[in-house]
């Protein structure tokens, strides 16, 4: 994202910090809840603004992470100088700074979600000398207060890839575009997804899409946190309200971040097989990411109200399956051009499509944690393409009995990350501490019976949940 060349050294970024007038310096940062946090430094000062560059500074580690006790809590900020983009919503001339996290001896910190991360994707190239990329579609429900009624209304749920004057909030979605261009982020498109609601109480409710273009797994996840800041800060700009939360209705679609994976094998994508199918090591990969989809539902689906989508369909996935085309399966196949021939080695045009996360998820751990069930399916080779094998439901076909669901609650998730635990805490890649307080936090919902509940009092449940989650995440 932002500046990758060009200012590689601390004095340059300052000489482009006079040049250009600046005079708020952010040091921003990603902690557990994946939103971006500040630090200010006024920018007058060159020789403070070197300073910090060179030493970052210390922060409160517990007030950012559950995983870090009061008592031992310091730890850094360290700028990567080659990670920065303009704040373009802040009122006098601000750059943003992007940092890493450090431990007090300087060494970077093991909880940090981006540093599970990177261990995640070392040991994945280590071990099969594969490098992901990942591609997310973040969704999001525009909440607008209109006092008079409503020209060229629409339809419930019709709203997909619809134009003005049938959509509302088409101009926030085109400015978070361009906000995410000048901010060196890389997008394929925007347009309307299918959820609309109108209410009595002249509320809007539009939902929106936004999907990027294919990045390494660390780039990904940090263009989310940072799509979601741009997305917030122009809902504040155009008097509305944008709410990443997976459900805000039963009735109505459900807001995912379906997550696209390709796999480049010495720079190739292999994906593919040479005949245009799926390759050996592609399905292993998916056989992997089934097979561990239990627990993997406590990093990509880390809510109660993430489980009322899958409760109320509407093209969420809830068995453990894969298919072409099926957007009902947890695993879809999309069409990949194959009529076209790509020049590029690298091309992610062939990917699968994992659908169970929601945008409430820390994109760091999803993604760690698909990378180490990616690698289980490869090390594991003909079991996990049994599994694959297994689990393919056709379009047209009914699912096979026996099918085995996503959980249907956090408290269930949690149960199956203790399960599955080993496979994430080998090689210290996910720490023990990390999936204790994961299991704890899940597990303190007490959401257990949820389904039970939504049936004797759908509407108290939902707004309760509503309520408390409307801007998580």
């Amino acid at each position: 994202m932002v500046k990758t060349e060009g200012f590689s050294e601390k004095e340059e970024l300052i000489k482009h910090i006079v040049d250009n007038n600046f005079r708020i310096l952010n040091l921003c940062h990603i902690p557990e809840d994946g939103k971006l946090k500040t630090l200010s430094f006024s920018a007058k000062d060159r020789n403070r603004v070197l300073e910090v560059l060179e030493y970052g500074e210390r922060v409160d580690g517990s007030s950012l992470f559950s995983f870090i006790e009061p008592g031992k809590s310091d730890i850094y900020i360290i700028p990567r100088v080659e990670k920065f983009f303009v704040n373009s919503f802040a009122s006098v001339p601000t750059l943003n700074v992007l940092c890493d996290y450090r431990d007090e001896n300087g060494k970077p910190l093991d909880v940090a979600p981006a540093n599970v991360l990177a261990k995640a994707e070392r040991k994945l190239h280590e071990s099969n000398r594969i490098v992901l990329k990942a591609l997310a579609e973040l969704e999001y429900y525009i909440i607008a207060k209109h006092e008079n009624e409503i020209p060229f209304p629409g339809m419930p749920d019709k709203n997909y890839h619809e134009s003005t004057p049938f959509t509302k909030l088409e101009s926030l979605r085109n400015e978070a575009l361009v906000a995410l261009a000048e901010a060196g982020i890389s997008t394929k498109y925007g347009h309307s997804e299918v959820g609309r609601i109108f209410d009595k109480g002249n509320t809007l409710i539009e939902q929106h899409e936004i999907e990027f273009k294919a990045q390494s797994l660390c780039d990904m996840a940090e263009n989310v946190s940072i799509a979601k800041w741009i997305l917030r800060n122009l809902s504040v700009k155009h008097g509305v309200s944008v709410s990443f939360i997976p459900k805000i209705s039963l009735e109505h679609a459900g807001t995912g971040m379906h997550i696209h994976v390709c796999a480049l094998k010495d720079g190739r994508n292999i994906i593919a097989d040479s005949g245009g199918g799926l390759s050996s090591d592609a399905l292993k990969m998916i056989g992997g990411v089934l097979e561990h989809a239990p627990s993997l539902a406590a990093f990509a689906n880390s809510t109660p109200v993430s489980y009322l989508r899958f409760i109320a369909r509407k093209e969420s996935p809830m068995h453990i399956c894969w298919a072409s085309r099926n957007r009902l399966a947890l695993i879809r196949i999309p069409l990949w051009w194959s009529f076209l021939k790509s020049e590029s080695r690298d091309s992610c045009r062939e990917t699968f499509e994992y659908r169970a996360p929601d945008a409430f998820a820390n994109t760091y751990l999803l993604l760690a944690g698909i990378a180490l069930t990616v690698e289980h399916g490869l090390r594991k080779g003909e079991e996990t393409l049994k599994v694959a094998r297994e689990l393919q439901v056709e379009v047209g076909h009914d699912e096979p009995k026996g099918l085995k669901i996503l959980p249907r609650s956090c408290f269930e998730a949690a149960a199956n990350l203790e399960k599955d635990r080993i496979l994430y805490e080998t090689d210290d890649v996910f720490p023990k501490r990390l999936i204790d307080k994961t299991v704890e936090k899940l597990k303190a919902f007490n959401d257990k019976d949820l389904s039970k509940e939504l049936a004797s009092k759908p509407d108290g449940v939902l707004q309760s949940l509503l309520k408390e989650y409307m801007h998580h995440g």
